[in-house]
């Protein structure tokens, strides 16, 4: 491997990433041409999932391709879909070598990929910055593997863990810079996610705002018995952005499903957890709808529910330099922890200051 095939596949990964919460269920790739030394085609998967990267970048080669070099952030696929193999339109268009970040650990292609290539008699190079590829793809890795996409949960809290007063004021407590990061985030996710009780209390909208997108997350909402508002404004502009609530299979007969699902959000059942609904059964939902990267906002009660059950990958705070003191509301509600080694752990990833605020993110240690 050399420099130059770490400068490309860099650029490579930079136009993957420009995909994060527009592509799936696909992964997002991005795929970089070069013929002597010169760039002759690139491309990301394309918003919703198709056409691939590779399709765009040899579109754009053309006759160029031939005798090229193909830097890819993923093994092309291998399969037929609703499209032909990429690891094929990369033959037949003339592509001398292949460079590849990561492996697809999706059982359809898996290996086949590279096998394809290299039986057609063309080099194939893997493991180009695998690391940064892999990170990349880590809510479609999570889906294939585990069946459910990856979580990152959010938590915009005081100095000392809390996200409102007692009488349950919570606007602002962090500053507009923090929460313009949060509109950020939303954007790299597939769907944005809060309890009820969020919900209820704050009546969210959900959508990016801020930065000039028409793309918008699914927004979801989990309710036991679906006793939300219908004069929301999730409800209200169902047809701007789509709107998915969890709830027991129980609650799909009452009227505020009827009236949810005439405005037009989907209905999605899932098995109760005691007196809570299945934290695991509701991301495998998600997963079976094809989500790769969920972002939950909260509110403490499910924000409890899914650390108890080891489903948080990583986990995003921001502290604002106030205290509002053990009268108020915590950020994550009960764990039922009696000994520290029982505590969820994870791992400092970086510090940076957002404004007046700090942003923390860590990973699952």
């Amino acid at each position: 491997m050399t420099d130059a095939d770490t400068i490309h596949m860099r650029h490579a990964l930079s136009l993957a990433a420009r995909g994060l919460g527009r592509v799936w269920p696909n992964p997002a790739v991005g795929c970089v041409i070069v013929n002597d030394d010169r760039i002759v085609g690139r491309g990301r998967t394309a918003d919703g999932g198709r056409p691939h990267a590779e399709t765009i970048a040899l579109a754009q080669a053309g006759d160029q391709a031939i005798g090229a070099t193909a830097y890819v952030t993923l093994e092309p696929c291998s399969h037929i879909g609703q499209t032909p193999p990429c690891a094929e339109a990369l033959v037949n268009c003339g592509i001398r070598r292949v460079v590849i970040a990561s492996e697809d650990p999706d059982p359809r292609v898996c290996g086949r990929g590279i096998a394809l290539l290299e039986e057609a008699g063309l080099s194939v190079s893997t493991d180009c910055l695998v690391s940064e590829a892999q990170e990349l793809q880590r809510g479609f890795f999570t889906r294939i593997n585990h069946g459910r996409p990856a979580l990152t949960l959010k938590l915009a809290m005081t100095l000392d863990g809390r996200i409102a007063t007692a009488s349950g004021e919570s606007k602002w407590i962090t500053g507009p810079d923090a929460r313009r990061a949060v509109h950020g985030l939303r954007a790299l996710h597939d769907g944005v996610m809060v309890g009820a009780g969020t919900a209820r209390a704050d009546d969210p909208d959900l959508r990016v705002r801020g930065f000039g997108t028409t793309h918008q997350p699914v927004r979801i909402v989990t309710s036991r018995h679906l006793r939300l508002p219908t004069d929301s404004q999730l409800l209200s502009s169902v047809s701007d952005a789509p709107v998915w609530v969890v709830c027991d299979a129980g609650a799909l007969a009452s009227p505020e499903a009827i009236a949810w699902e005439r405005a037009g959000a989907s209905l999605i059942p899932v098995a109760s957890n005691g007196s809570h609904l299945s934290p695991q059964e509701t991301l495998n939902a998600l997963g079976d709808k094809g989500l790769t990267r969920v972002l939950c906002e909260g509110g403490g009660m499910l924000a409890a529910s899914l650390l108890a059950a080891d489903l948080v990958d990583e986990l995003i705070v921001f502290a604002a330099g106030k205290l509002i003191g053990a009268e108020g509301q915590p950020g994550v509600g009960p764990l039922g922890i009696s000994a520290l080694a029982q505590a969820p752990a994870f791992e400092l990833v970086d510090v940076q200051p957002v404004g007046a605020d700090v942003m923390q993110r860590w990973r699952r240690a």
